[in-house]
């Protein structure tokens, strides 16, 4: 389904469906489609938003986990929600933990974090490619994945045309940088609201064992493992996904 990209200011966003916002963060190399399953299902219970965080627009300064989790602040309050439900994926949990670490009273209900870095990750690291090498990137998009059928060659050449712009590469190199040094830790304990924690019991990126020290640290949190699944289980296993997600958020109601 093609979802209409609305725009308020300087915000690009896709809103679908009534009640409580369900709010999805994408991660470094993830966009809007992602979330595919998680909008049809849920935009039937939820108002479902997706903003397109600025990965690329943000002047170098701000181009930092701080400076996205600045802009989903901005977001939220620019549009008024409240009893929002925080879903970030790999980069975009980590964005949404500083976010609510930096604005403890912001209108969060609750936390959805899935493959999230924060604590660790195996990143493009130091291994990042020479722009134009595209039998590396269909590899590691790959990698992402528990089947590598996952990375389709629409999905591939979208990293691809990230990797052979240059500045798009700087920004992508700054982010992961600051994503690896902008380590949470014990200041995870300070997160109180529910949290649901969903992994995939094959992700190399972020492995089970990272999920299992969030479950640790974050005192109302619960973790669920997803089987023959990789980095993003709400994208390479939708319906089960979704069978954990629905009934952690009803029981909030």
């Amino acid at each position: 389904m093609v979802y209409e990209i609305k725009t308020q200011g300087k915000f690009k966003y896709i809103e679908e469906g009534e009640g409580e916002p369900l709010v999805l963060l994408h991660g470094l190399f993830g966009a809007m489609s992602n979330f595919g399953g998680l909008i049809d299902y849920f935009r039937n219970y939820n108002k479902v938003v997706v903003p397109l965080l600025p990965l690329f627009d943000l002047n170098i300064l701000d181009t930092s986990v701080a400076g996205l989790a600045k802009y989903v602040h901005r977001f939220v309050e620019t549009m008024g929600y409240k009893n929002v439900h925080l879903l970030g994926n790999s980069l975009g949990g980590h964005v949404g933990l500083v976010y609510l670490l930096k604005h403890p009273e912001a209108p969060v209900k609750s936390l959805t974090l899935t493959g999230s870095s924060g604590l660790f990750e195996n990143g493009m690291g130091e291994t990042y490619p020479k722009r134009g090498d595209y039998e590396y990137i269909r590899k590691k998009t790959e990698l992402t994945f528990y089947d590598p059928a996952m990375a389709t060659k629409e999905l591939v050449d979208e990293v691809f045309d990230i990797t052979t712009n240059r500045l798009k590469v700087i920004k992508i190199i700054t982010l992961a940088k600051s994503a690896i040094r902008h380590n949470l830790g014990e200041e995870l304990r300070e997160i109180k609201i529910p949290t649901l924690l969903v992994w995939g019991l094959n992700d190399t990126v972020t492995p089970p064992m990272v999920g299992e020290e969030f479950k640790k640290l974050i005192p109302n949190s619960e973790l669920h493992f997803i089987d023959k699944c990789g980095h993003a289980p709400m994208m390479e296993r939708p319906e089960e996904f979704n069978k954990i997600l629905h009934p952690f958020l009803d029981s909030l109601k």
